[in-house]
Order: C-alpha cells, then structure tokens, then sequence
C-alpha cells in the first residue's frame, strides 16, 4: 500500500500552511527591501544661496543655479553661482500703499508679488512678473525679454489685468505656475479687507468691503486661480476645461477655480494635473455668531471648482452674511445650493457647489492633523515631488518622498510631506527637517538640480530682515566623511611633558567603523605616529609641534584635523575673579573684577614679576549675535598685548580696512588721522558712530563714506573707540582690578554680552632652539538676563514656533512634562524670574504650573507659579485705544509701539540660590491630552 499526503489532511493542511507563510515571508521581505526608507536628517545640508534681501516675495532657479529673486518694493535680484554674489539687475514701478477710509495712508501687501520664466525661456527669454500698478488701481502680469539680465523694456507685454481697490488691505496672491500643456495659473487674492470673519458689507458704498463682490462673483478675477495660455504676442487664449466655459454669460473664461480668500503658492503635480495651494483664512480665534473660527487650508483641486469663501471655511463651516445695518448676523448660505444675491455681484447668482477641502487648521489644536500645531498660521503651499520632473539631476531627493506634497507654513515655520493615497485622497503627514527653522517660509520649490530652495522672508513685516535669505537643501545620499573633533589638555608645557589628545566628539552619520591615525610632527624631530583614538603623547624635545588627526571610514572617505602644540615654554595661567553673579550682567550697575596671572618662567602677577602694563584686560559691551568664540580663535593674529581684541574681530568682519589703514591715506583717511582729529573731542563718539551707520562725504575728500545701517550701534561704538584710540603707542588696558559699569548703547535692544577678556603673553624661551611666546587669555561672557526661551540647550516635549512679530525670532510651546534646561546658570543675586508666558485659547492652550528645579527637572524646587487660560482680547478695543493714542499724541511726541496681544508677564519668586546650576523649567497640568499645549512663551527674564 502507498501512503500519500491526501491520505493524512493534517500534514497536507500543515505543508501547505508552511509553504504559504514561506511565501509569505519571502514577498514581506521583498516588500521592505522595496519600500524607500525614510532619510536621516544628516543628509540634508542647508545652504544659504542668498542673504541680505528686503522683503523677498517669490523666486525662480535657471538650470544653470541662477537664483531670481523678486522682493516686494519691487526690486528684480539675481543671484550668481560662479561669483556667490547677489546683484539688483532691475527695479519695477510698484504700488506698495493704500488708504484707509479716515485717509490714513498705510502699507499694504501688494507690490511685486510674482515671478516666473516661460517653460521655453532658454529660447524665448521671457519672464513674467506681477506686480501692482504704480499709479492705476489694478494687479498686472507682465511680460520681458531677459537679455543679459537686462530687462528689454520695448519687449515689455502686459499679458492681463485684474481690477483692484486700494481703500484696505489685503490679500494679493501672486502664485504662478505651469503645466505641461504650457498654461499659466495664477494665483489671485481677493482683495478684501477681512480679518475676524468673511466681508459681506452690502451696504451702498462699501463694494470694497464686500466679499461677494470680489471672491464670489464669477465676472471677477480677485480671490481665483486663473489658467490662462500665453501666445507669442503676448495676448493669451483660453484652455479648455475652465470653471466656465468662454462666452458664458457673466463670467470670466480665465478663471480656473473661485471662492478664494488669499491662495498662495500654487504647484501643479506633473503626473496626475491636480492643482495645489495654500490658503490663508480669517483671523477670528473663536467661534461667533459672525461665524466659525479661523482656519487656514491646504488645497488639492483634481478639476476647476468653487471653494466657498467668503460663505464658508474648512469643512464647509458657514458665515452668515451680516447685515451691517441692523449689525445682526443673517441666514446661511447651503454650500450646495449656493446661490450669491449681493448688490455687489455683476456675476451669476447661482454658484457651483462647494469643492471639498483638503486639509484645514485653526489657531487652536487641530484633532484632524494634530502636527501641524497650534498659534499663529499662514498657509504657504509647496511643489509635489517627482524625481522624473527632474532631467539628470545632480542631488535628487530620495525616493522616501516619491508622490509627496512638500508644503510649509509662513508663520509656524514648517515643512511638512503630505502623503496622498493612490486617488489623492490624505493618508499622513510628517515633518521635513524638524531641526531647521525657517524664518517666514514665503515661497518654497525645487530647482533644476534636483534640490529643494525655500525662501525665507524674515522676522520684520514691511521692511528689511537681517535674516531674510535663499536657501537650497542639498541631499546627500551617498557615504558622508566623518566628522573630526580634536583637542588637547595641554597646548604646552615645560619639556618633558605629556598631553592627552582626544577626538572625543568625532563622528560618523553613516555608522561606519572609523579608523584614528595621529601624526606628531616637528622640524628636526622624528615624526610620532599612533593608531588610537586618543593617545598619551610624551614631548621631551623642545619644539613647536603640530598634532594631527585623520579619521578614516570602512568606505575610505577620510577629514582630518590639526592642532599646535608647543614644548618647551608652558603657557601662563590667567583668571579673572567676578563679585556677584557670574551668568548675567545688568544695566548700570558695577560690576567688580579681578585679573590673576601667573607663568612658570615669568613669575606672576600678585608677586610683582608680571607687570600690570603686561596684561591686556578688556571690558565690550557686544550687540546681539556677536560670535565671541572667534575672540579666541583670532588670538594668534592679535597681539594679547591690546584691549582692543573685540574690535579687531569686528573689523575683520566688516569693509572697513577696505578704505582705510592704521597709518596711512587709502580712499579713505587713516585711523590714526581720524583719531587726531576726533580725539578728545566733546560728543566725538557719537558722531562718528552716526557716520560710520550713516555714511556721508566731504570732510576727507569727494569720496563718500558707504552707510552700514546694518551695523549693530554697540559695535560700531567698539570700533570707533578703537579708531580714537589708535594713536596711543601702547593701547593700554584696563587696570588689572576695578569695576565696570555695562551701559546699553542707545538704539541697541539691551539683549547683547558683556565680554571681559585678559590676555597675557609669556616670554619667548630662547636657547639652541628658540620656543615662541605663547599666549593665555580667559573670557567671561556675561549674557543679557533677557534670554529667548527657544535657545535654551535642553528642550524636551516642547515645540519651537517661528513668529512674525519682528524681534521675537521663535516661541516655546509647552504641553504637559516637556521642560527646557540652561546649563549652568548662576542665580547668585536673583530674586525672581519673569515669563512672557500666556495661555491662549485661540491657540487651543489650556494652561498648567510652571515649576523651576536644580540640576534636573525632578530636582529641588525653588520657585512656582499657576498659569491660567487668559480672558479673551478685544482686538477692536485695543486698536482703537491704540489709534486714539496717536490721534491725542502731543505735536513732536513719539507714540510707543505696543503689541495688541500683548499679556501681563508672569512672575516666579525663586529661593536664595547662590553659585551656577543647571536650570530647569517645567511645564505641568496632569489634566492635559498629548497634544494639548499648556502655554506659549519667548523670553525669560532674570531680575536681581
């Protein structure tokens, strides 16, 4: 008899069970071989294209790395890849005001608002701008010929215009784009003023404040998405498929989509033509009886549509039309019988129903998409990536963002990548380089090459940002070098010696095994070599020795370092000795020192054998942002012997040795000619620090003197004592123990360091072989006790924010456990600490406790304070307190600016707490969901 497996059911059920799950095994293993893997952060490298820009709106990139640049005041920038420099090719006539119906002419946010090149520019030359007309109430989209950068204005087309109003502001769009089939979208604002809810002001001469009028009536262009096809003459036609087909009665064929309030940045995805955007909603925190909350929108549109505004928001939330007659909110509209019966409508009445929203987020915590955060929102919009739009890039992005929506937001300084499922509809969304910030991301998309630009507007609104800047995301996806980190525990000593060199902090992103090879070198000197990471050398030979480390990958990608070390002569020891706190300086009041120097050859100080005169001791007030770390590295080209090593770093950063030298005439006099002049002088400093800021000509000559307004004053005031000074034989320091009294500069925002620096330089060793002098300084920075909340070392559970109030640069949302620490900070003197802390409820905050601990966030507790969700603010009221300031402000008086949401500060009382610790700022409500934010903040103040 012949036994087979049908005989026996189990073992044919378990053979076939086991065949399945190898199957199934092997396809999962497929599976995730195929599935692209998320890139680690460290493969992206920011790199700042462009800086120094005012007002930056829109941007293009050539295939070539060009980088075109408009800014809003209506000035055309380029930025050269062969030169790395940025030029002003040419400036458009623009409107950049309007005014207000009491006559007040203010700044509105149109001007030069958008950019793009034909898809045949190589061939044509053509560039299109729009911008707002300098004297006619009207938005145009223009056309040139860009000829050697050079705008030919007789080829100048004005392609199409869109009728505006200029009585309030805002929302001008300004997005552009093409598709394959070579149509231009354009994206339209709807030139309305409306910010707590939608305008629908009915009234008989308030057509501007009518939003049915402009966003809503299908016979207008404002608050669309235009798609146009521009011709050779620079007349355009209509592509087929718009929202309403040419020659419809009352309407306008050019319009794409409709209902818009602001669309933004506008992207077409190349392999299914759905078109992308950002909106930007109304402003109202809460839900009213005027209408819903609030929300911004990112928007996908698969065909033409009409997206609702100004009678819904988000999810189809309705706004009643207000009657502003009897001031009583009216029915609402049906987002599927929409019908628009304004006065102010010249279109039809009957409306397409509402098209379907994407992705929706208010002021508050968003339960929908919770990671898009909370507080302030501006929805920018971005490009969906696809690596086969690009023709043999050199960096393509990885295939881990494949078919994603790469979009950001203006005011929270995010990127995010959408993930879409296979018919477009939202799967997920995950942040883009969560660790770099950008300040006001205006306009973002990839160029030529494969890289990512995104282009950061910067903290001020209406004028110039010091951190307004290009910048192109590279991506590295091959074998990275190692990162190398030398230092040494002894940069000399009296022969013979031993130093320990260590690489500690050397790295490798891609894990490779790293191999450590030391090379001690010296003239006359046999060369010491050592394959350890962190070797124990012995110097026993006079000398000047260079120590280098190469740090080798498995893939043989190698960096190396070097560092000086010199035997024979050991350095000085140098220390200055604070009273009182030794973190913080605090205006006009002294601050006492004392300077102890002591060398083994030379003796010391406090014996008499170093000289005071010997020791160079120097007390700078530094504006914000000043790189004290390069004090130190510059040591070695600045005599220790100077007060003045602060203003010799300045100075290196800056064109002034370009016109001028210590001694002699340049094109500018000599310092030592402007210091016989000037010295001594009464109110000399000043002056000159005017000069230098604002520049002028005919005291030395035809020659005008460059302004640099954006020279920080404090600086400036450094480098003009120095100029007066200049003249002295020895530039004497200050005394070896006194007391100095810091002043805040006027103009300065009082957020600087104080830097107390003593140098002293030892004796050259002479002998067989001469040992150089070797220098020793110690630099204590003593920071402003005003400390931005988001530089703190230790953030856990906390998020950073970026502002768009000018100054604040970035706040701290908290939720309930996340903490920031400050490493050691010295509370000697502190009697309290002060938070801009509130807890908002448009922001969805909820408030909590927030306790300050030692040297952990569990350690003991030296001060608390309950934080509670603040009463909402009459945004109205405040402003028309703030407006009647101004109208009741004395002839010649200076009304003090004021932030409209400004709260009252928070003030923690703290226990005596005397030398430095680790500061901990903790953040509590045991009631909180996850996603819930506690409170926001900026700034932590420390008072005496």
């Amino acid at each position: 008899m012949m036994l087979t497996f049908t005989s026996f059911p189990g073992i044919t059920g378990l053979l076939r069970f086991s065949m399945n799950l190898l199957l199934a095994m092997l396809l999962a293993a497929f599976t995730i071989q195929d599935e692209p893997v998320k890139p680690d952060e460290s493969r992206f490298t920011p790199v700042v294209v462009a800086d120094n820009l005012d007002e930056p709106m829109v941007f293009e990139v050539l295939k070539d790395g060009s980088a075109y640049i408009a800014e809003r005041k209506g000035a055309l920038k380029k930025y050269n890849p062969s030169t790395k420099t940025t030029e002003l090719i040419a400036t458009i006539a623009v409107n950049t005001k309007y005014t207000s119906a009491e006559g007040v002419v203010r700044e509105a946010e149109e001007g030069l608002m958008g950019l793009t090149f034909d898809p045949n520019f190589e061939k044509n030359h053509w560039i299109y701008l729009y911008y707002a007309h300098p004297t006619e109430k009207k938005h145009v989209l223009s056309r040139w010929e860009l000829i050697d950068d050079q705008l030919v204005e007789s080829s100048k087309k004005d392609v199409i215009a869109v009728e505006t109003q200029r009585e309030v502001c805002c929302h001008t769009g300004g997005g552009m784009t093409w598709d394959k089939a070579g149509n231009l979208f354009l994206t339209v604002g709807n030139n309305t003023g409306n910010q707590q809810a939608a305008q629908t002001d009915e009234r008989p001469g308030r057509a501007s404040w009518d939003d049915q009028g402009h966003a809503g009536n299908t016979n207008d262009l404002r608050g669309k998405i235009l798609r146009i096809h521009p011709q050779a003459d620079g007349s355009y036609t209509i592509p087929e498929g718009n929202l309403y087909p040419k020659g419809t009665a009352k309407t306008r064929p050019e319009i794409y989509s409709m209902g818009h309030r602001n669309p933004w940045r506008i992207s077409v995805d190349s392999q299914t033509g759905f078109v992308y955007w950002g909106e930007v909603g109304p402003d109202a925190g809460e839900d009213s009886e005027i209408g819903p909350r609030g929300y911004d929108e990112l928007n996908q549109a698969r065909k033409p549509g009409n997206f609702g505004w100004p009678w819904f928001v988000a999810d189809d939330q309705a706004f009643p039309v207000f009657d502003y007659g009897t001031n009583k909110p009216l029915a609402k509209k049906d987002p599927k019988n929409l019908v628009n019966n304004s006065p102010n409508n010249t279109g039809l009445e009957k409306l397409f129903p509402t098209a379907p929203t994407f992705i929706y987020y208010p002021y508050g915590v968003s339960e929908k998409f919770p990671l898009v955060g909370s507080g302030s929102r501006s929805a920018t919009g971005g490009p969906i990536y696809h690596q086969s739009d690009f023709k043999n890039p050199k960096r393509p992005w990885p295939a881990y963002y494949e078919n994603k929506w790469i979009a950001a937001d203006f005011s929270r300084g995010w990127i995010m990548a959408i993930s879409m499922k296979s018919n477009g509809d939202y799967e997920s969304m995950e942040r883009v380089l969560p660790s770099y910030h950008p300040v006001q991301p205006i306009d973002i998309k990839f160029g030529p090459d494969g890289d990512l630009y995104i282009l950061e507007y910067g903290s001020n609104w209406f004028r110039k940002s010091d951190n307004s800047r290009l910048v192109r995301i590279e991506y590295n996806g091959g074998n990275r070098k190692p990162v190398v980190q030398i230092a040494t525990d002894k940069k000399g000593g009296s022969v013979p010696f031993t130093a320990k060199l260590s690489s500690e902090g050397t790295r490798d992103f891609d894990g490779d095994q790293l191999k450590y090879s030391w090379k001690i070198t010296s003239s006359g000197a046999a060369p010491q070599t050592f394959q350890s990471a962190s070797p124990t050398v012995t110097f026993s030979k006079p000398g000047v020795y260079s120590a280098t480390l190469t740090v080798t990958d498995s893939k043989g990608a190698a960096n190396t370092e070097s560092i000086r070390i010199v035997a024979g002569n050991a350095p000085p020891q140098v220390s200055v000795n604070l009273a009182g706190n030794k973190t913080f300086f605090f205006a006009d009041k002294p601050i006492a020192y004392t300077v102890d120097v002591a060398d083994k050859e030379d003796g010391s100080l406090s014996e008499g054998k170093i000289k005071p005169s010997q020791v160079a001791v120097s007390i700078d007030y530094t504006s914000e942002g000043f790189d004290y770390a390069e004090v130190v590295q510059n040591q070695r080209s600045v005599d220790a012997t100077t007060q003045f090593a602060v203003a010799q770093v300045l100075m290196g950063k800056s064109d002034c040795k370009v016109c001028h030298q210590p001694n002699a005439k340049s094109v500018g006099p000599s310092f030592a000619d402007i210091s016989n002049k000037y010295k001594g002088q009464a109110g000399a400093l000043d002056q000159l620090v005017q000069k230098v800021l604002k520049g002028g000509s005919g005291v030395w000559g035809e020659v005008a003197m460059a302004a640099h307004p954006s020279l920080p004053i404090a600086d400036a005031e450094v480098i003009v004592k120095y100029i007066l000074n200049s003249t002295d034989k020895t530039l004497s320091s200050l005394s070896v123990k006194g007391e100095y009294t810091p002043a805040i500069p006027k103009g300065d925002n009082g957020n600087g360091s104080v830097l107390i620096r003593a140098a002293y330089t030892d004796h050259a060793v002479s002998g067989a072989k001469a040992i150089p002098a070797q220098t020793s300084e110690e630099m204590i920075i003593l920071r402003s006790p005003e400390v931005n909340a988001a530089e703190a070392p230790i953030i856990k559970g906390a998020e950073l924010k970026a502002l768009g109030v000018a100054g604040l640069g970035f706040s701290v949302v908290s939720f309930q456990g996340s903490y920031l620490g400050f490493k050691q900070i010295d509370l000697t003197g502190i009697g309290q600490i002060e938070l801009n802390a509130s807890a908002e409820t448009r922001e969805g905050s909820i408030g909590g406790v927030i306790e300050i601990r030692l040297d952990s966030p569990t350690g003991d507790l030296i001060g608390e304070k309950q934080v509670d969700v603040a009463p909402p603010i009459d945004i109205a009221k405040v402003m028309a307190e703030m407006e009647s300031e101004k109208k009741n402000a004395k002839p010649g008086e200076v009304v003090k600016q004021r932030n409209p949401f400004a709260r009252p500060p928070v003030y923690i009382k703290v226990k005596d707490t005397s030398g430095k610790h680790d500061l901990y700022f903790v953040f509590k409500n045991d009631k909180a969901k996850p996603i819930q934010p506690l409170m926001s903040f900026s700034k932590i103040k420390f008072i005496q």
